[in-house]
């Protein structure tokens, strides 16, 4: 279990505890980047109406449905098409860790579903087309890259996109789930942390740099006369 885990049982046990499901779609694939670098798998997040990294799926009311049928509602709203979750596509229970004290009541739980590449090409098709929250909560579905460019300071890849933000525990749930599925290898999966730890002290120096000027055209816009 990661960090704040719990079993399935005591999360749903849990008195007065708000519960979410998210699932991570993937495939395997033979498909090569450039016709060189092998992808391996496909494996599906989105890019949420707050500019956040997540998994698909929502808030869940155990006393109304079980967790699979409420995920498997939240898909079809965010994705555009029916895809039957599982118990046996469960994985793990986790409280959030927060301040606030709604926050801290909220249990999140988690699924892996393998899918055919074919699947997986669809459920990107349909999150376009026919899915009634794109553009509004969900912006985009992503595949996470799971190799690392060589070039341009081998960063490119998973590095790059472990560096990116993610909501609440999707980034853990993430990292856990490649492992137990071994879809990377520990030390690949350390090298690409590594590396990004490195890319993200870059990008807050570049947003320190940019701040500046932001500021001092702020300053002006303030003290710019007022024409009437």
């Amino acid at each position: 279990m990661t960090s704040g885990g719990l079993s399935k049982a005591e999360a749903l046990a849990c008195p007065d505890c708000r519960h979410a499901c998210h699932v991570m779609l993937y495939s395997d694939t033979k498909a090569r980047l450039f016709g060189r670098i092998p992808i391996r798998h496909l494996v599906l997040m989105q890019m949420r109406f707050d500019g956040l990294l997540g998994f698909p799926g929502g808030l869940v009311d155990p006393s109304k449905e079980t967790l699979e049928e409420g995920l498997s509602r939240e898909l079809l709203e965010e994705l555009g098409m029916e895809i039957p979750v599982l118990a046996e596509d469960y994985l793990t229970s986790c409280r959030v860790p927060s301040s606030s004290s709604l926050s801290s009541r909220l249990i999140t739980h988690f699924y892996v579903k393998k899918m055919e590449e074919r699947q997986i090409e669809e459920v990107e098709k349909a999150a376009v087309s026919a899915a009634t929250d794109h553009g509004q909560e969900v912006l985009g579905m992503v595949r996470v890259p799971l190799y690392t460019m060589r070039g341009g300071g081998g960063g490119g890849g998973l590095p790059s996109f472990l560096s990116h933000s993610f909501i609440g525990t999707a980034r853990s749930q993430l990292l856990d789930a490649l492992l137990r599925l071994r879809l990377v290898t520990p030390q690949e999966l350390h090298r690409a942390l590594a590396r990004a730890l490195e890319i993200h002290a870059h990008t807050s120096e570049s947003l320190q740099a940019a701040l500046a000027p932001a500021e001092e055209q702020g300053k002006r816009s303030c003290d710019a006369p007022v024409h009437v």
